[in-house]
């Protein structure tokens, strides 16, 4: 508390010269407005846009600033190229498992790459292995999938020698191992060629490895029983793919539906080289 002195009087002349002595009509900086619409132009125009194409749009070089306005829109950044693009929530068009691309930049419904994997390796029946995600992301997810486990958003645990990721949720990861651990079936081709005019890599990778450990016959048998499940055409696409002649793929369907196929003959009766008599030393 001051007293009535010098103090009291240094007071109340301060007190007046900053109510009156200060001019009240100074300059003040004043920020400039942007409207959202030129973001809007720019990416309906165009679905995606980096921030230097957003910057140039907007007229400002400042990120804040677009993000500001980009938030006032609904906007999405994508999960792969780093996330160097971004749409607005109107223009992605996102898929049954929450996908969404263009020019093979992609965008999800869940937002990082992280929260992808994430939500994918939650929800799926039976886990992902690694390269398995990678099909379903179109991106490298093995960083993203280590930093979930760490960070124990995740599990994974080894299913014939590889990782598999699964839920962090106990029930739900034994219901993946579960499925991961029932018996194999042989990999179909006409289930893939049906949903669509070309098999993955992948698959036809494992399709062939299957291929080759059979023997002539059963070779001919699997090519037309897949053949039978694709139907009209089938003989032909079945060949395209295994390399085959369709003439042999057809022999095959005859015999399965004939049921002339006979277990451990691979030859017909009298096929192969003839038999050759032993000499006796005269």
């Amino acid at each position: 508390m001051f007293g009535a002195g010098p103090e009291l009087g240094l007071l109340l002349c301060y007190s007046y010269v900053c109510q009156n002595e200060i001019p009240r009509n100074y300059n003040t900086m004043r920020l400039p407005f942007f409207s959202p619409e030129p973001l809007l132009r720019l990416l309906r125009a165009k679905k995606i846009a980096t921030l230097p194409e957003l910057q140039s749009a907007l007229g400002s070089d400042v990120p804040l600033t677009v993000f500001r306005k980009l938030k006032e829109l609904g906007y999405r950044t994508s999960y792969s190229h780093r996330g160097r693009f971004y749409t607005l929530d109107r223009i992605a068009r996102f898929d049954e498992p929450g996908l969404w691309s263009h020019d093979s930049v992609w965008f999800s419904r869940y937002g990082t790459l992280v929260d992808t994997a994430e939500a994918f390796v939650n929800s799926s029946p039976s886990g992902y292995f690694v390269a398995e995600l990678e099909q379903a992301l179109h991106i490298s997810v093995q960083d993203p999938l280590l930093h979930l486990v760490g960070q124990q958003r995740i599990t994974r645990e080894l299913v014939s020698g590889l990782y598999l990721y699964c839920s962090a949720d106990a029930a739900t990861r034994l219901r993946q191992l579960r499925a991961r651990r029932a018996p194999p079936s042989a990999p179909s081709i006409s289930d893939s060629v049906a949903a669509a005019e070309s098999v993955s890599d992948e698959l036809k990778a494992a399709i062939i490895l299957f291929y080759s450990l059979l023997d002539e016959q059963q070779r001919r048998l699997y090519a037309g029983l897949e053949a039978l499940k694709l139907g009209h055409g089938g003989d032909r696409r079945i060949a395209e793919l295994l390399g085959l002649d369709p003439h042999t793929v057809a022999k095959g369907r005859r015999e399965l539906l004939s049921q002339e196929a006979q277990r451990g003959r691979v030859r017909q009766a009298g096929g192969g080289r003839k038999p050759t008599e032993k000499k006796r030393p005269q």
